[in-house]
């Protein structure tokens, strides 16, 4: 990674707006925002998997840690470092993924990175979701729940995208 003290100040701000915001509101049962997962989202696209699984397994684990719970966010987590450069692929073009550089909506644009963050919450909150409920009795509870965190999850995915790569060239 080239610029790590940058993605370190990420990680750190991702859990930490995770940890004392973003768990503590209380809108609605149906609305629960993920948005750690803006740090896997903004990993170089030509980034080494290993890379990416490390992260991916760093970030779980230590929203496991801090939010208690029995590695969920971890199970949730490695499935979109895992997928990311396929979803990445699918959402921005093969050239873009193959050039490399930080994701954003100057260097991608605009709809195809929404489209990027999209894929990559709707994995995440699809496995977290279905794990958390462990029950196919409220499927319908869980699909809404689903559908409702995604939306709220990447506008403020974005906002965070947006605020990460603001000094950024188009093309890195």
């Amino acid at each position: 990674m080239p610029r790590i003290f940058p993605y370190l100040g990420l990680f750190v701000s991702a859990v930490l707006l995770q940890i004392f915001l973003f768990d503590n509101l209380s809108i609605s049962v149906y609305l629960n925002p993920l948005v750690y997962i803006v740090f896997i989202a903004m990993i170089p696209l030509d980034a080494r998997p290993v890379t990416l699984l490390g992260a991916g397994l760093l970030l779980g684990v230590t929203m496991d840690f801090a939010m208690g719970a029995a590695g969920i966010n971890t199970i949730a987590t490695l499935p979109i470092a895992f997928f990311r450069t396929y979803l990445a692929g699918m959402a921005c073009g093969r050239e873009n993924v193959r050039e490399g550089g930080i994701p954003s909506p100057e260097r991608l644009g605009h709809r195809k990175f929404v489209e990027y963050l999209l894929l990559l919450t709707i994995l995440h909150h699809t496995v977290f979701f279905l794990l958390e409920a462990l029950s196919w009795g409220h499927i319908f509870h869980t699909v809404l729940r689903i559908a409702v965190s995604t939306v709220v999850s990447t506008a403020f995915i974005w906002i965070i995208a947006r605020i990460f790569t603001a000094k950024l060239p188009g093309r890195i």
